[in-house]
Parts: structure tokens; C-alpha cells; sequence
């Protein structure tokens, strides 16, 4: 089966600086897939090329069997190709539920007029996303928060919200920028198995994240930049005893886990 993704060559020049370097790699169906690397390595430049953030300057990205790189932005959310950003983005006025529904509408059948005036179709067609949104919470254990305004709940919450959300859109692909920033040790290890949950739903991952915790035990494959390049590629196992690797990024985390 062709692979999910294809990123062929991709580079972005900015001025002087190659932010992104002929990076090559790919993400299959229902895998789950990192990028890792030290502070400005390219790793969030590389997710703005893919997701149509930033033009690139050389390189293809296939999406589904079809090159994306020229669609616009909000056609290629369309095609299933979602994100969340490191930077959370809540209403202070909307509960949990409501973020939830706000980003179901982006799936709504119903033509304005008939969701304005709350005609039958759209009625219950609310109804079916309201317990879409509901499964969707139950999944990362926010369920019983849903009537609460979401700039209450705790940090590592909000950032389950915003999966959450992207979930919501029905992705094929859920690109994670940083999920397990600020998260406790504890928090992580049920992000863990929340990303397994979301694989076995028959969404791929492709998450960029500096907690080796999470990586080593998710990521079924990783990629591994440095300076924009992409220096190696391979299993936990395979990174973990990859020299250049341990020389640019691992270090510290290397020396832990022997």
C-alpha cells in the first residue's frame, strides 16, 4: 500500500538560512511517526511546509496519493491533513464541549440557512456531532469536563482539548507540534496510550516533541534532524544507538537509559 505521506526533497530558504535542507521521508496509515531534534533543527519549519503554512522553495509533498503543495491551505485540511499548534488557542466564553462542536461544524452537512433556523435536518444532525463530540472527549478522559469553560481546566487538559479539537475534524493525519509540553510524567504516560487509542481509530500520527519519554515509546518510526537536515531515520532502537544522533541531540538521554 502506498505510504500516507511522501515528503520528497522539501527545503525552505529564508534570506541566508535553509530552515529545511532536501528533507525526504514518509508516514504510512496508521503509524505513528516523530521528528526530533535541538532547538531550531527545522523540526516546526518541516510541519509549516507540509501543512501549507509556509511555501516551499524546493520539493514535493503527496498527500493521499495526490501532491498538496500547491493546494490551498483550508482544501488541504479538507482532504484530512490536520494540526495543533504549540501555542493553545481557546475562547474564554466557550465550554469544553462547545470548542469541540465549533470544530465539528467544519463537518457539518447542513446548509446555513437550514442550521440558523434550527430546521429537523439540522437539528439532528447537531445531535449526532454532540455525541461524536462526546466519544471523542470520553477518549482522553475529559468527558465529565464538558459543561466547563475550557480556560479553567489545567494545562495539560487544555492540550488534550486540542487534539481533541483536531480530532473533531476527522483527520487522516494529525500532526502534533509539542503535545506533551508542560505535561507531568504521569500526563505523558496517558498521552501515550491516548495517540495508541487514536492509531487504532485509523488516524496516523506525525508528532514533533523535545520529551524523549514520549517519543521512545510511541513512535513507531523517527526522523532526526540537525541545522535542517535530516541526519537519521529509523526505530527507537535504531536512533537510540545511532552515533551521529547521540552526538547532536540525545546525550543526557542516552547516558540514562544505557
Amino acid at each position: 500500500m502506498p505510504s500516507l505521506l511522501e515528503v520528497r526533497g522539501i527545503s525552505k530558504q529564508f534570506g541566508g538560512v535553509r530552515a529545511v535542507d532536501d528533507l525526504s521521508f514518509h508516514v504510512d496509515h496508521g503509524d505513528i511517526c516523530a521528528i526530533i531534534g535541538p532547538n531550531g533543527s527545522g523540526k516546526t519549519s518541516a510541519i509549516n511546509l507540509i501543512t501549507r503554512v509556509y511555501q516551499l522553495t524546493t520539493g514535493e509533498v503527496h498527500f493521499n496519493g495526490q501532491r498538496i503543495d500547491r493546494l490551498p491551505r483550508d482544501k488541504v485540511v479538507r482532504m484530512g491533513l490536520v494540526r495543533t499548534f504549540q501555542n493553545l488557542r481557546l475562547f474564554e466564553t466557550l465550554t469544553v464541549m462547545e470548542h469541540v462542536m465549533l470544530a465539528r461544524v467544519f463537518r457539518f452537512q447542513s446548509g446555513f440557512f437550514s442550521t440558523l433556523f434550527r430546521l429537523p435536518g439540522a437539528r439532528h444532525e447537531e445531535h449526532r456531532n454532540r455525541d461524536a463530540a462526546m466519544r471523542l472527549l470520553e477518549l482522553v478522559g475529559l468527558a465529565d469536563r464538558a459543561d466547563r469553560k475550557a480556560v479553567s481546566l489545567p494545562y495539560g487538559q487544555r492540550r488534550l482539548l486540542e487534539i481533541v479539537r483536531a480530532l473533531a475534524t476527522e483527520p487522516k493525519l494529525l500532526f502534533l507540534d509539542e503535545p506533551a509540553a508542560g505535561m507531568s510524567e504521569e500526563e505523558i504516560d496517558k498521552l501515550i496510550v491516548i495517540l495508541r487509542r487514536i492509531c487504532d481509530m485509523g488516524v496516523a500520527i506525525l508528532v514533533v516533541e523535545h520529551r524523549m519519554r514520549l517519543i521512545m515509546s510511541a513512535a513507531e518510526r523517527i526522523v532526526v534532524l540537525n541545522y535542517g537536515k535530516k541526519i537519521a531515520e529509523g526505530t527507537a532502537e535504531e536512533i537510540q544507538n545511532n552515533q551521529e544522533v547521540i552526538t547532536a541531540y540525545l546525550g543526557k538521554y542516552h547516558e540514562k537509559i544505557g
